[in-house]
């Protein structure tokens, strides 16, 4: 038993059947928030029962969604991670203090910037075929900062401050 609740697929199905059982106990014993509203009749006693019943419901959909939210949480910190230990090494002996000049001359150090006719993009300023020439995807304005400060430096290594003949 110890061995089947270790896997997330597990737990939610072990949880629903433990919060389900004290509302059919309370549910066929008549016990519990309805013994204190007295003799009715009709459709109010069903109503009370319904109510009772609902409660472990409702905190079960909430304990779901708390657990679905924690867990889309952990991915995403795991995913950070993996992508911080990707690129936390600088190739070509390239400092972080050389990148974050040049990004903070390029585009204020900000990784969505988007030159104004829309040709270069990202915290470096990379144009597109810059970009894919160091290994880059898509829009470098898009990519995580970190994959942007790692392709800066390969292109750094690779051309020294040329690329950025301003700023570099």
């Amino acid at each position: 038993m110890r061995r089947l609740l270790t896997k997330r697929t597990h737990i939610l199905p072990a949880l629903s059947l433990l919060l389900a059982l004290p509302a059919t106990a309370l549910a066929a014993t008549g016990s519990g928030d309805s013994a204190g509203v007295g003799a009715t009749t009709g459709t109010a006693a069903v109503e009370v029962e319904v109510a009772s019943a609902q409660w472990p419901t409702d905190r079960f959909e909430h304990l779901v969604h708390a657990a679905a939210r924690r867990i889309h949480a952990e991915r995403l910190v795991a995913l950070r991670k993996q992508r911080r230990e990707a690129f936390a090494t600088l190739p070509g002996g390239v400092t972080p203090a050389t990148l974050e000049s040049i990004a903070a001359c390029e585009s204020g150090g900000d990784p969505t910037a988007v030159s104004s006719d829309g040709s270069y993009r990202g915290k470096f300023q990379f144009d597109l075929g810059t970009w894919e020439s160091v290994g880059g995807s898509g829009d470098p304005a898009a990519a995580p900062e970190d994959e942007q400060d790692y392709r800066a430096a390969l292109l750094y290594a690779q051309s020294g401050s040329s690329p950025w003949p301003v700023c570099g």
